[in-house]
């Protein structure tokens, strides 16, 4: 819009000239739901509290107290586990089937809905479809999900796979048909063969969408809750060395969860100390995310 100069005034325009009445809604709500809640939980993870309004100050010893947990640390080694594995089979099947639906094949439509549907449904339902699954197929063997710590792993692991495949899929799909033309003809008239096309132009052109596809995975594996819950519930445990019991497919969120709600009163300053590491560990991860996806684009 322009602007209109008189007597030495600029008068904005009426958009602009109203904007804090766009803003002001969005902003209030954003320092109501998020910003404050969110300083209101660093506070809480240095002190003592069954209630907000009791709350006691004792510095760090949450964090001393959760770090020192068996059970945290385990919940850690099986999360960082579980992101990794799923991080590459997410993306290498996202990858192949996004591949195989862009090169003409009939009924590519289709196929883009049937592997995309399952990212519709919530992770409570599917958490309790696949323990049915699983549990209808590994009683023949005498055996449970729930009674084997490797069972569970790659139970997680396949469902994960199952949601989010058709998700990543749609991300390589943009990639891939994103890539131009005229370089994938000139590598044809210059006699490069199918392979060297696809690791020389193919792949270099499609590294954005391969950068956000595996950093969403990496922070979908390390965020995985309702799945967790669902599935295994962090079963089956054992007794750790401080006597308490380790859940062995219980996963960062899920033990944060369990702490929370555990019965020891000093248990939710802990859990919320435990919170804050798991917002940074998060973090962390989203900024390199946010680095590498910016150096890609300026690459380009």
């Amino acid at each position: 819009m322009k602007r209109k100069i008189t007597g030495g005034y600029t008068l904005k325009a009426p958009m602009q000239r109203c904007s804090w009445l766009f803003m002001g809604p969005v902003v209030a709500a954003f320092i109501i739901g998020f910003v404050w809640p969110f300083i209101q939980g660093i506070y809480l993870s240095f002190c003592k509290f069954q209630l907000i309004s009791d709350a006691q100050f004792i510095g760090f010893d949450n964090y001393k107290t959760a770090l020192a947990d068996a059970s945290f640390r385990h919940a850690f080694g099986f999360t960082a586990l579980f992101a990794i594995v799923s991080l590459i089979l997410i993306n290498v099947i996202a990858f192949a089937v996004a591949y195989a639906l862009t090169q003409g094949i009939k009924g590519s439509n289709l196929f883009r809905t049937v592997f995309f549907m399952p990212n519709l449904i919530g992770g409570i339902v599917l958490g309790y479809i696949w323990s049915m699954i699983f549990d209808g197929i590994l009683q023949r063997f005498g055996t449970s999900i729930l009674l084997d710590s490797k069972l569970g792993f790659w139970g997680l692991v396949i469902l994960i796979a199952w949601q989010q495949i058709g998700y990543m899929m749609i991300i390589y799909i943009a990639g891939l048909q994103a890539v131009p033309e005229d370089m994938l003809e000139a590598a044809k008239i210059d006699g490069a063969s199918r392979w060297q096309t696809f690791f020389k132009v193919t792949i270099p052109n499609v590294m954005p969408s391969i950068t956000i596809c595996t950093f969403l995975s990496l922070t979908n594996g390390f965020k995985l809750f309702d799945q967790n819950l669902a599935l295994t519930a962090g079963q089956p445990f054992t007794i750790g060395p401080d006597g308490l019991p380790v859940k062995q497919t219980e996963m960062l969120a899920l033990n944060i969860y369990n702490t929370f709600y555990g019965q020891n009163s000093s248990s939710t300053g802990v859990a919320q100390a435990k919170a804050v590491l798991f917002f940074i560990l998060v973090a962390a991860i989203g900024l390199i995310q946010l680095y590498y996806t910016r150096r890609k684009e300026v690459q380009q």
